[in-house]
C-alpha cells in the first residue's frame, strides 16, 4: 500500500495514517515498545471472568485488542457499525470495547442498571447489529436486546452450552496483529447515554479527541506524590465499560503507562482490600459515602489493611466531611492529595476542588457547602443567568454553568435540536445551578430541570412521576432529590393518595421497581395533603425540598 503524505496543504488536513493517528485502540500498542511486560490491566476477584486474564501486560492487552478487532471485522461488520455491550465490569469486557474501536466500529456499551424498555429504545435509535455481552447479566435482561433484534456475537464467561462464543473462543484463531482501518481522531468510536431527564436518554457521541484529552487532563492529578508517572497503579471500583468514568480511570492511567486496577463493588473492604493487596496510589473513591465505608473497614481491621501507598484520591457526587478526611489522612500517605470533582457524560474534564489548596475553605464549610472548586486548565467555564449574561464577579447569584474544552462530546446521536439547545451561544449548558463564591470559586447550589441524580446516575422525576401515578391509591407524585450520604441525592416520592385512599410505603415502592431502574425507584415516599403550586398548576418542587429538609 503507497503511503500518502500531504506535504502541501496547511488547513483540513487529515492525520489518520497508521503513524500519526490518535486512536484509542492504539494506547497499548504504543507501551509494547517501551514495558511490554508490564502489568497494565489487573482485575479484582470480583470483577474476574477468566483467571487466566485476570492480570495483563501491554504487550497482552494489545493482542487481545487486536484479536477481538479482527474477529469482528471478520463477520463483515461496515465501518462504524454499532456493536451493542451487556457487560459489567472485567478485563475481558473493557478490551472488548477498545477493540470495538480498533476495528472502526462503534461501542456502545448500555447501562446495566436501566430499566429494559429503556435498553430495547437505545438499541432501536442506535441500530446495533450485534452485541457483546457478559453471560448472566444476558439471562436476565437478554429479552430487551432480543425486542430491539440484537443477538450476541460474544458471551463472555459462557459455559459450551450458551448458544454463544466465549471471549476465548472468540478470539481463538484470530490475528494478533493490527487491523487495516482508517480512523481519525474525531471519528466517534462511543456512544453512550445519559440516564435520562425525559423517557429516552440521549445518545452522547464520544471521539477519540474527547477521550485522550480527557485521559491525559486527569492523570496529571492522579501522579501526584510520584517519582515517575508510570509508577501509577490507579484502582476503580464503580462501572467502566457503560459509563464515562473510563475516560478518567482507565485510559487516563494508561496514558501515563501505569497500571488499573478494577473492581466491582464500591465496598469498604474490597475496596481496602485491592488497595493493600496491589499497593494502589490513586484511588477513585467515587461517592463520600464509599469513601467513608472503606475508612470503617480500615478502622474495623487495622491490622488487615494498609493504605500507606494512596498518594491520591479524589471523589464526586456530594461534600465530603472533614472528619471523615481527618480518617483517611491517618491511613495514606503522609502528603496525601484530595480532590473533589464534577463533570457530566458530555464533557468530564471537569471542575476540581482541591482541598489541600483551599483547605481553610473546606474546613469552614463543608460540609454544609458543595464547593466544586475551578474548571481545570482544559477547560474554560462559567457561571450565567438565564440571558447568557457572564455572572463572574457576582459573588452569590445563581446561573448555569456552562464549559468549552476540546475533551467534549461531538453531539446527541440523531437529534439535532437537542444538540443545539445544549450548545447554544457557543457554550455547553450543563444544566446545574452554580454560584461563584468571594474568592471566585464556584459552589453547586442544585439541578436544573428537576434532576435527581442518584449514585452517579440521572433520574428523571417526569418519568417516575409517571409511573407512580399508575398505581391505584396515587392521585399526584412530585419526584425530588434529598441530600443523602450515599447517594449524593436520594430519590424521594411525595404521593397525594385519591380520596379514601390508604398509602402502603412498601407496596408503592415495590410496584415502581417493577417498572422502573433500580436507581430510578423511590427510597422514600412522603404522604401530602396537597402541594405547593403556580397560579398554573405547576408544582413548586423547591418548596418540597425545603419542607423536607426541615422535616429531617
Amino acid at each position: 500500500m503507497e503511503l500518502e503524505i500531504d506535504v502541501e496543504n496547511f488547513r483540513n488536513r487529515r492525520n489518520n495514517q497508521r503513524w500519526n493517528r490518535m486512536s484509542v485502540g492504539d494506547i497499548f500498542e504504543r507501551l509494547t515498545w517501551s514495558t511490554p511486560d508490564k502489568e497494565c490491566l489487573i482485575a479484582t476477584p470480583d470483577a474476574t471472568v477468566n483467571p487466566k486474564h485476570a492480570r495483563v501486560t501491554y504487550r497482552q492487552a494489545h493482542e487481545l485488542v487486536n484479536q477481538v478487532a479482527n474477529g469482528l471485522l471478520a463477520l463483515g461488520l461496515p465501518d462504524a457499525s454499532r456493536v451493542a455491550m451487556l457487560c459489567d465490569n472485567s478485563i475481558e469486557a473493557w478490551l472488548s470495547k477498545i477493540a470495538i474501536a480498533k476495528a472502526g466500529l462503534v461501542a456502545t456499551p448500555m447501562n446495566v442498571m436501566m430499566a429494559p424498555d429503556i435498553i430495547t429504545d437505545g438499541l432501536q435509535r442506535m441500530e446495533a447489529t450485534c452485541a457483546i455481552v457478559d453471560a448472566d447479566l444476558w439471562k436476565r435482561m437478554g429479552h430487551a436486546f432480543e425486542a430491539a433484534g440484537v443477538k450476541p456475537v460474544m458471551s463472555i464467561g459462557a459455559g459450551p452450552e450458551e448458544g454463544y462464543p466465549s471471549f476465548d473462543n472468540f478470539i481463538a484463531d484470530q490475528s494478533i496483529e493490527d487491523p487495516d482501518v482508517t480512523i481519525h481522531s474525531d471519528d466517534v468510536w462511543e456512544v453512550l447515554f445519559t440516564s435520562g431527564t425525559t423517557a429516552k436518554p440521549k445518545a452522547v457521541m464520544i471521539s477519540h479527541t474527547y477521550a485522550y484529552m480527557t485521559g491525559y487532563n486527569h492523570v496529571l492529578s492522579m501522579t501526584r506524590g510520584l517519582d515517575h508517572e508510570n509508577e501509577l497503579r490507579a484502582a476503580t471500583f464503580t462501572p467502566m465499560t457503560f459509563h464515562i468514568g473510563d475516560l478518567l480511570m482507565m485510559i487516563g492511567p494508561l496514558l501515563a503507562g501505569g497500571t488499573v486496577i478494577m473492581g466491582r463493588k464500591p465496598e469498604g473492604h474490597a475496596m481496602a482490600q485491592a488497595c493493600t493487596r496491589e499497593a494502589v496510589t490513586c484511588l477513585w473513591g467515587g461517592s463520600p459515602q464509599f469513601v467513608e465505608s472503606l475508612i470503617k473497614a480500615v478502622e474495623d481491621s487495622p491490622t488487615a489493611y494498609d493504605l500507606s501507598n494512596v498518594t491520591v484520591m479524589f471523589y464526586g457526587w456530594a461534600p465530603l466531611a472533614p472528619g471523615s478526611l481527618a480518617k483517611l489522612r491517618r491511613m495514606t500517605a503522609p502528603k496525601l492529595s484530595v480532590y473533589g470533582i464534577i463533570g457530566q457524560t458530555e464533557c468530564v474534564v471537569c471542575h476540581c476542588f482541591h482541598i489541600n489548596q483551599h483547605r481553610d475553605t473546606y474546613l469552614r464549610n463543608a460540609p454544609a457547602v458543595n464547593h466544586v472548586g475551578l474548571p481545570v486548565p482544559m477547560l474554560a467555564s462559567t457561571v450565567m443567568d438565564a440571558d447568557g449574561n457572564d455572572l463572574r464577579g457576582q459573588p452569590g447569584v445563581q446561573g448555569e454553568a456552562v464549559y468549552r474544552s476540546p475533551a467534549m462530546f461531538s453531539g446527541y446521536y440523531r437529534d439535532p435540536e437537542a444538540t443545539k439547545e445544549a450548545l447554544k451561544d457557543g457554550w455547553l449548558h450543563s444544566g446545574d445551578s452554580f454560584v461563584y463564591d468571594e474568592q471566585g470559586l464556584r459552589i453547586m447550589v442544585d439541578r436544573y430541570k428537576d434532576i435527581v441524580k442518584s449514585g452517579g446516575e440521572n433520574v428523571s422525576s417526569i418519568r417516575v412521576e409517571a409511573v407512580l401515578q399508575q398505581h391505584p391509591s396515587v392521585a399526584r407524585a412530585a419526584v425530588v432529590g434529598v441530600p443523602d450520604d450515599r447517594w449524593g441525592e436520594m430519590v424521594t416520592a411525595c404521593i397525594v393518595a385519591k380520596p379514601g385512599a390508604t398509602l402502603d410505603e412498601d407496596a408503592i415502592i415495590a410496584f415502581a421497581r417493577e417498572q422502573l431502574a433500580g436507581f430510578e425507584t423511590p427510597k422514600r415516599i412522603v404522604p401530602m395533603e396537597s402541594f405547593p403550586e403556580t397560579v398554573g398548576g405547576k408544582i413548586l418542587k423547591y418548596k418540597l425540598r425545603a419542607t423536607l429538609a426541615e422535616g429531617a
